[in-house]
């Protein structure tokens, strides 16, 4: 397995907002209020394997001791349990995949909501779409999906969660053809934060179709996505490590194929790894279809390579074989540049970041410096006609440079923080001293720094959400949970 933690695909919500009781004794009376309120399709732990489960992130740095696990086998519990926790002003956090590496975004020393019983995976041959579970993860759908030769769009490593990953975007192997993963869904079960439960389509409530195509948990609490699918059979690719003399021919290969690639069913993602002293650049390689059409990946196969895994396969053995999980108890946290072009000269600054932080940061307990590039080509982001609240705008791709770090010690934590902050910094200002025009281009909120700007991500959005924000939830319910909050 390989891992590739840099790729944040991640899922989303929850910090603690301002004004919320966080005396324990409250949290615990309103823990055992929900517990008796709730149906028996739920349940509340407050120890043992079921909450430590559910408080459970991919980063140990995203978890936290909530006071209790809630998780809800409803719709109307998830509601019953919305009201009583803005009645008693508690903090909460909801997880669907934990896959989040902001402090506080799915995670709460008040009540956790983990949404695991959410577990629907139902396809509809009949209209080719598939309703899916807000606990799932993609392999879960991938694997449901294959006997009948159908996909969706949605994660590119093994273990991200279906619901954060897609209500904050959704990168995919399949976003050259079909869009991101907002755009491929058709609508959404939502719990408001009055208890109601609605289905959002962008004909029944345009207005919260479009907040909750990237505006996260804003508006409640999303238990289910119908999906469309799209026609899937065998792929090929797979992932290819490189030694430290082919880095310049690496840099070369994938500068090139994000100028000129105009084939849709081709991508590649690319990243410079430093970890124990070594530094490592990787590629996988991905073509939707048995056989790629010659040439589209000679420039990188062409490259003298230490381990290359690329064949013909299932779309899944592709996803299981790139692990995002970190195979340590480590700390983590994402930072991300948007940019318009992926030239030569700026990931050789990104390989040249992330050697001299991975150097800097070791002796500190950093364990893992990451940048990811992932080329997408420029209709891709087009390929919805319904606005959405990310991205703000259409008219440059947006293409995100993603920043990793990783380390053991939490005395080590504002250093690693100050770090990727300075290294997103001195990379978006590269891309603007090579002419390209993203000073102010929208960040991607799924790998954006916590205390990042809701302007810097959701532009000229931001009034908008607010106003569809404040309409459905104007008690601020959904700020007892943290998150980017409008």
């Amino acid at each position: 397995m390989v891992l590739f933690p840099s790729l944040c695909l991640v899922l989303a919500t929850g910090a603690i907002a301002t004004g919320v009781l966080t005396d324990s004794h409250t949290i615990s009376e309103t823990c055992e209020v929900i517990a008796a309120a709730v149906s028996s399709a739920s349940a509340v732990h407050y120890s043992g394997p079921s909450y430590e489960e559910g408080i459970r992130h991919w980063a140990s740095s995203s978890t936290e001791r909530a006071r209790c696990s809630f998780e809800p086998g409803t719709p109307s519990d998830v509601g019953i349990a919305l009201q009583i926790l803005g009645k008693n002003r508690v903090p909460f956090a909801v997880k669907g995949g934990g896959h989040t590496l902001n402090p506080g975004f799915s995670s709460t020393i008040g009540v956790q909501i983990v949404m695991s019983r959410f577990s629907e995976i139902v396809y509809d041959p009949e209209s080719r779409t598939v309703t899916v579970g807000a606990g799932v993860i993609w392999d879960d759908v991938y694997t449901a999906l294959e006997p009948h030769g159908v996909n969706v769009v949605g994660g590119r490593v093994s273990g991200i969660g279906v619901a954060g990953f897609t209500l904050g975007g959704g990168y995919s192997w399949l976003t050259n053809q079909y869009g991101l993963a907002l755009d491929n869904v058709e609508s959404f079960e939502l719990v408001l934060p009055d208890g109601a439960v609605i289905d959002v389509t962008e004909s029944s409530h345009p207005d919260l179709f479009f907040g909750l195509r990237g505006g996260y948990d804003n508006f409640g609490i999303v238990t289910k996505f119908i999906l469309k699918t799209h026609p899937q059979g065998q792929i090929w690719g797979g992932v290819i490590i490189y030694p430290e003399a082919s880095v310049d021919q690496v840099i070369r290969a994938t500068a090139d194929f994000s100028a000129n690639n105009s084939d849709p069913k081709a991508q590649v993602i690319m990243t410079t790894n430093y970890a124990a002293g070594n530094h490592l650049v990787v590629t996988i390689l991905f073509y939707d279809n048995p056989d790629p059409v010659p040439g589209v990946f000679d420039t990188f196969l062409d490259i003298p390579a230490l381990i290359r895994d690329i064949k013909t396969r299932s779309f899944l053995s592709l996803v299981l074989a790139t692990s995002s999980w970190p195979e340590t108890d480590s700390l983590g946290i994402f930072a991300t540049v948007t940019v318009t072009e992926y030239s030569a000269d700026l990931i050789e600054a990104a390989i040249n970041e992330s050697i001299h932080w991975g150097q800097t940061l070791l002796p500190f307990s950093g364990v893992f410096i990451s940048y990811d590039f992932s080329p997408v080509m420029p209709a891709a982001l087009g390929y919805s006609s319904a606005p959405s609240a990310w991205p703000p705008t259409h008219k440059d791709v947006v293409m995100p440079i993603v920043l990793y770090f990783a380390w053991i010690s939490e005395l080590s934590d504002g250093m690693m923080h100050d770090g990727v902050r300075q290294s997103a910094s001195t990379l978006l200002d590269k891309a603007v001293s090579l002419g390209q025009d993203v000073k102010d281009a929208p960040l991607y909120s799924n790998c954006a720094l916590f205390d990042t700007p809701l302007e810097r991500m959701y532009g000229n959005n931001v009034e908008r959400l607010r106003k569809i924000k404040n309409h459905v939830d104007p008690y601020n319910v959904m700020n007892l949970a943290g998150g980017f909050k409008f």
